[in-house]
Order: structure tokens, then C-alpha cells, then sequence
């Protein structure tokens, strides 16, 4: 822990924060200190930029037309793909797949390669501290297909049991589907190691990396999953916009999620022919500008770099985990040990609700998430309804940390 805590900072956090307008914000009269990453990150510049002028100077629409803006449109969205595929080392362009958000790529792997390959007496695998998008999909096809659903649970240290994992994912396991990172807790979970076991029976491997890939290095060779999948807006980029990353040949075999303009390659009045990868999954106009803007931050992350975000946050959790945890009144929950878990730090209060603590910080400047944080069954195996969440990421400091938890002691005196 001490050697977490000891790193040098490897970029300058008050540059860093100068490139994000939003934090010249006051609210309630009070400087922002916004610590609500996990549900949304703020936007620099640099991105706003690019947003701004692709529909100042290019606005048009891709792969269907010869005009200049249409080609420039088109180069600038493809080049973006091309990003983003070197950021998670993905082998080729025509395995991202542009989409609306995680919530819609999980959807779209449950709706089409399950779909196909799930069959009565089959089982798949999720754990029990994952997003509802991650559970509810599966929840329906097993429903659908008469499967099971199994969950690798957690004990209350946050951390997946993993001693019986040979007879959770066995022979009858199609396909294991899991986060990367909990938006709860924030256990990194070893997907390397339930990788190796997926395969070793057959089964594909989909990671909901929504909370991985905005903060750590991702190589999705090395990790040799089948499916991977996160959202923009999470990662500097803008709303609305998401990714799926497959292997080519999985992606080649599956059918069409949607259909329409772009996805085809012919059509008679008879029947239709279904266009190549990626386009086979992008029916109709796509989020140009946003799949465009995203190309950007991806540029301003590698311009700071992967493992320098990631051992600035290793060092901001390890510090919230020691200044949070000398207040009496707070339960943490996740690991203990900062090494194992990433920025997300859930916590209940022993007097105050969630939504009355968050109500009192938001009165100090401070935004924090609270509620059941879109996993209701994991909120509930700590029996409680809601928790409170606070979670970093680059613009953030430890000042911002010591003012959360003055911020709490000054809130808990509201209630005194």
C-alpha cells in the first residue's frame, strides 16, 4: 500500500484540469469537485473541439457519397475506428463495432452468437456483482431457451470464489460473461484466468470492460477474449456511443443485430445479402460525430498514457481507502487491499442515507453517485437498498479527496 501511495505523479493534474471547462464550475457558490467518473466523465477541450468542428466544417454523411464532405466525413469515422482499435490492440479495424453504449454491445453478442449457439440444457455464466445490462439479457435468454444462468459469487471482501470455479464453467458452459471491473466495488476481477477456463470447455469469454478500458492498459490479444465491450462517455468521450470489439471470425459468423441502410451489400425484392465486417452490424446513419469525437479521446489518453492513468488512480484509491476509512461512521465495501480494485469507492453511512449524504455534499460542491448504481442484487447481498460512490479519474486529486471527507463530517453535522 505504501508503495501505491508513494508514486510520483507521472502528469501534472492541475494541467490535466486546465484542458476540462466544466471544472471552472461553481456549485452552490462552492468549487466542483466532481467524483461521480464512474456513471460519466467530463470532457476536455480537446474533444469539445472535435465535436464542434465536424459539424462546423464536415458534416455529411459517411459511405454514401463522392463529395468532399462526404469523403472527409468518412475518412475522419473510419479513422476513428482505426484508434480505437489500436487502443485496445485490437488486430484489425473491422473488429470494433460501433454502437450505442456497453449496455447495447452486451445485447448485441446475447441477441446473436447466443442466441445461435445457446440450447436447452446449455448453461451460461455471469458473476454476482454485474451491471444489470449484464444480467437481465441472460436472464432472458435462459428464460427463452430453457438454460441455466449461473453466478460466481463474491464473498463479502469483494472478491470472486473461485475455489469451485471448475464445476460453475464445465462442458455445458457456452459462453462466460463478466465484468472486467465492478462499478460497485471495484474489484478487478482476473479475467485472464476465467478466460483460460471458458476455453479450456469451449466457451466464448464477452468482458464488459466499461470500467476498465477508460482507466488501464486493455490488450484484447493478450487477454485473448472473444467479445469486449465499453462505452465513450466514460472515457472522456461523449454520450451516446459505444464499442464492441469481436473476433473476426465470431463476428463474420454472426448474423445482423439490426437491419438496414449500410448493412447490406445487395437487395432484390426477394431477399437481401448482408454487407462486411463492421458495417454488417451498423445499420443505418451512424453516430458520426460522436464515433468521430471519440478518435479524440482516445488521442488525449495515449497522449498521457494508459499506465500513468492507472497508477495515478491506484494512488488516489489507496489515499481515499485510508482517509475514508478513519471515519467511524463509514463502511467500505469492495477489497480492502488497493491493489486489487480500481477507482470506485462505495460506502454507507451508519446514520445518514445515501441520497441524504449525497443531497448534503452536493450543497458543498461535491458530486458523488448514489442509489443501487444499476446492480440492485449486489447493492442487496450487503443488506442495504443503496450505497454512496465516489470514483476518480485523472482530473482528480487528493485535495479533492480530503474535501469529500471533510465534506462528510461537515454533512454529518446537518444531522447531528
Amino acid at each position: 500500500m505504501n508503495d501505491i501511495e508513494n508514486l510520483i505523479p507521472t502528469f501534472d493534474v492541475e494541467d490535466v484540469r486546465a484542458d476540462f471547462p466544466i471544472l471552472n464550475r461553481k456549485i452552490n457558490g462552492m468549487d466542483l469537485v466532481y467524483l461521480d467518473n464512474a456513471a460519466t466523465t467530463q470532457k476536455p477541450r480537446h474533444v469539445i473541439d472535435a465535436l464542434t468542428r465536424y459539424y462546423e466544417e464536415t458534416n455529411a454523411n459517411v459511405h454514401r457519397g463522392v463529395h468532399t464532405l462526404s469523403v472527409e466525413a468518412t475518412d475522419a469515422y473510419e479513422l476513428a475506428r482505426e484508434k480505437v482499435a489500436g487502443f485496445i490492440n485490437a488486430p484489425r479495424p473491422e473488429t470494433v463495432i460501433w454502437t450505442r453504449n456497453t449496455s447495447e454491445s452486451l445485447n448485441l453478442v446475447a441477441a446473436t452468437w447466443a442466441e445461435e449457439h445457446v440450447a436447452k440444457g446449455d448453461n451460461i455464466v455471469i458473476t454476482a456483482m454485474e451491471h444489470h445490462s449484464n444480467i437481465v439479457p441472460w436472464q432472458q435468454l435462459a428464460t427463452k431457451k430453457q438454460a441455466e444462468l449461473r453466478y460466481i459469487v463474491a464473498g463479502k471482501d469483494g472478491v470472486l470464489e473461485l475455489s469451485n470455479i471448475s464445476n460453475i464453467i464445465d462442458s455445458n458452459t457456452k459462453i462466460v460473461s463478466m465484468t472486467h471491473v465492478s462499478n460497485v466495488l471495484g474489484t478487478v476481477n482476473p479475467v485472464d484466468e476465467l478466460t483460460r477456463r471458458a476455453h479450456q470447455v469451449g466457451a466464448v469469454m464477452l468482458i464488459d470492460a466499461a470500467q476498465s478500458v477508460p482507466h488501464m492498459p486493455v490488450d484484447v490479444q493478450a487477454m485473448d477474449v472473444d467479445f469486449l465491450c465499453f462505452s465513450a462517455h466514460k472515457m472522456l468521450g461523449p454520450t451516446g456511443i459505444g464499442v464492441l470489439y469481436g473476433k473476426y471470425d465470431l463476428l463474420n459468423d454472426m448474423s445482423p443485430f439490426m437491419f438496414g441502410g449500410d448493412m447490406i451489400l445487395e437487395v432484390t425484392y426477394e431477399d437481401a445479402k448482408w454487407n462486411d465486417l463492421p458495417y454488417k452490424f451498423e445499420a443505418g446513419t451512424p453516430n458520426i460525430a460522436d464515433a468521430i469525437a471519440t478518435g479524440a479521446a482516445v488521442d488525449y489518453l495515449n497522449n498521457l498514457g494508459m499506465e500513468n492513468i492507472w497508477r495515478h488512480e491506484q494512488e488516489l484509491t489507496a489515499y481515499a481507502l485510508a482517509q475514508m476509512s478513519a471515519l467511524p461512521s463509514l463502511t467500505i465495501i469492495g477489497p480492502k487491499d488497493p491493489t486489487l480494485r480500481g477507482g470506485v469507492i462505495s460506502f454507507m453511512h451508519d446514520s445518514i442515507h445515501p441520497h441524504d449524504l449525497g443531497t448534503g455534499l452536493d450543497q458543498l460542491g461535491i458530486a458523488i453517485r448514489t442509489g443501487h448504481h444499476c446492480a440492485m442484487p449486489l447493492v442487496r447481498s450487503y443488506d442495504v437498498v443503496a450505497a454512496a460512490r465516489a470514483s476518480f479519474y485523472i482530473y482528480n486529486s487528493k485535495h479533492e479527496i480530503d474535501e469529500l471527507v471533510n465534506g462528510i463530517s461537515e454533512t454529518e453535522g446537518y444531522f447531528a
